[in-house]
């Protein structure tokens, strides 16, 4: 009985490694089998970052992610194909400073002062996205710019990570 659960949980767990360094232009519109059923994950900025880790996908099945250290899944990424199902990064939503600049000179300031504390600041339509903390909210209000806290997908680099690219 032990034996069946382990063959059943490792049938339905798959080791992806081996991979390159970066992946940000592995696209599942130029990899995903032609009429491959296509099944999004989604992760978050400091997610796409985390190369080692067990994940389970929507719709259960279980990923086992073993990258190469300095690995990035940029959503679009395929993760595998199994069974006609292609698994494909995708950002989650996530809590985020939307800040909509009332001028160039203003955009720059802001832009300046979120750099100065290491974090991305990345354009999303009309609004400047930068990851909420306490930090970030105190900063965008004593610099009097007008921001909202949403929900959305961001696709900098997570707050802790600062390198040079």
């Amino acid at each position: 009985m032990v034996q069946l659960r382990a063959r059943a949980a490792a049938a339905m767990t798959r080791r992806l490694s081996g991979l390159g360094l970066r992946l940000e232009g592995r696209q599942a519109e130029t990899l995903a089998p032609s009429g491959a059923e296509i099944i999004e994950v989604p992760m978050t900025a400091l997610d796409r970052r985390r190369v080692r880790r067990r994940l389970t996908a929507p719709g259960g099945m279980e990923l086992l992610l073993a990258f190469p250290t300095g690995t990035y899944l940029a959503p679009g990424s395929v993760l595998d194909s199994i069974n006609g199902i292609t698994y494909v990064v995708a950002a989650a939503p996530e809590d985020v400073a939307a800040v909509v600049p009332r001028s160039m000179g203003e955009a720059a300031r802001v832009a300046h002062a979120i750099g100065n504390l290491h974090r991305d600041f990345v354009e999303d339509g009309e609004a400047f996205l930068a990851l909420w903390d306490a930090p970030i909210e105190l900063l965008l209000t004593r610099l009097g710019v007008p921001f909202t806290r949403e929900r959305r997908p961001f696709l900098g680099r997570p707050a802790w990570e600062h390198e040079g690219e």
